[in-house]
């Protein structure tokens, strides 16, 4: 029995003692935007990690003055998808592109974000 509520619970669930915004993808927030469509939530989620992964490649070689809006595509995708740390973190860049600390800690946010979506495709 323990085997089945292991495969089925979701990557980092800690059995729902865990707050749906300290995940790295809110799927409450993302359900509610997908209807509840599982194969529609998977879809959208693999091309927002291939999105976040092109814009921070862009954001790696781009000008102060690019960064900002390049950021501001990322924050929009990730609040679509319940991505708050990535909008959060992406908005920081967003306000100040000069800083290398923001780009760092966006960087974190996306590479957080991916390896939950990997988990919870696999």
């Amino acid at each position: 029995m323990a085997a089945l509520k292991i495969a089925f619970e979701a990557p980092d669930n800690l059995g729902g003692a865990c707050p749906a915004k300290a995940r790295a993808i809110d799927l409450v927030h993302l359900a509610t935007q997908t209807m509840g469509d599982k194969l529609l939530e998977i879809e959208v989620l693999q091309m927002f990690a291939r999105q976040a992964r092109q814009l921070m490649k862009e954001l790696s070689s781009a000008s102060a003055d690019m960064s900002g809006a390049i950021a501001h595509r990322l924050k929009g995708a990730a609040l679509a998808v319940g991505a708050f740390g990535v909008a959060e973190a992406a908005g920081a860049v967003e306000a100040e592109p000069d800083q290398a600390d923001h780009l760092a800690a966006l960087s974190a946010a996306v590479i957080e974000a991916e390896l939950f979506i990997l988990k919870l495709c696999r």
